[in-house]
Parts: C-alpha cells; structure tokens; sequence
C-alpha cells in the first residue's frame, strides 16, 4: 500500500470497504467462471469431445470410403442393425465384420438372414410344470 493510499483510508475509512464498478465486475465473473454447474457441464462435455474425436479420426483413417465406414461401425451394434444399414452378412476383413457378430466363428458375421432369426424367435420355449424358478409356498 502506498502513502497516498494509506492517507486516504484513514481520513475515509468508508470508502476503503467500498468496491469499484471494476471490482465488482472481476468477482462477478470469478463467480460464473467458477460455479459448480460450469464446471460440471464441462466434465460432462469430455467424454462426447473425446467420442467424437476419436469417431472423425477413425472415419478420415479407415481403409473404406467414408459412407462404408459409417455402415461398419454401424454393425458393431448387431446383425439387425448391420442388415438395416445394408451390410447383412460380412466375411473376416470387409467391412460389416466383427468377431461379436460371428456367433460359430466361422468367418462369417450375421450368417443367419433376419427372417430366419424372427422365425426362431417366434418359436416358444416350453418348460416343463415342476420347474418354475421361484415357487410359491
């Protein structure tokens, strides 16, 4: 504190307590800056920064065009979904194939047809009267 400072606020010890317009601006932004919903907001912005990060790069260095690379990572979510994006059965190394996919390990990803699996699935499964898994008493 300089002398002409320490004059001032012992003749006016109310103006010493009293902030600045600029003061009052710095620690209102100091408030924004530093809120806990900014700063949880921008943890939570991380991992989707980082998805699609990591989704632009795989699409500028995969080895197929940019739409078969959209169908590729498509079909990781299922055969039911490789079949929608228009990739229904993939050999080991095109696009479309992934080991979850090959249930036999064949080589050959979502081998099946969609109809063939619907028609499994329709087929309903019979236990036998004593089996219950839980049984009242």
């Amino acid at each position: 504190m300089t002398e002409l400072q320490a004059i001032r606020e012992a003749l006016y010890p109310e103006a010493s307590k009293k902030q600045t317009r600029r003061q009052r601006r710095a620690e209102r932004t100091r408030a924004k800056a530093l809120s806990p919903l900014r700063i949880l907001l921008l943890l939570a912005s991380l991992p989707v920064i980082a998805g699609s990060t990591a989704f632009g790069v795989y699409i500028r260095t995969s080895p197929y065009p940019p739409e078969l690379a959209l169908r590729h990572i498509a079909a990781l979510a299922g055969c039911e979904v490789a079949a929608l994006a228009g990739l229904p059965e993939a050999r080991r190394g095109e696009p479309g194939y992934h080991l979850r996919n090959d249930a036999d390990l064949d080589g050959v990803a979502c081998g099946t047809t969609l109809a063939s699996a619907s028609m499994e699935a329709q087929v309903p499964v019979q236990h036998a009267p004593g089996q219950a898994k839980f049984v009242r008493p």
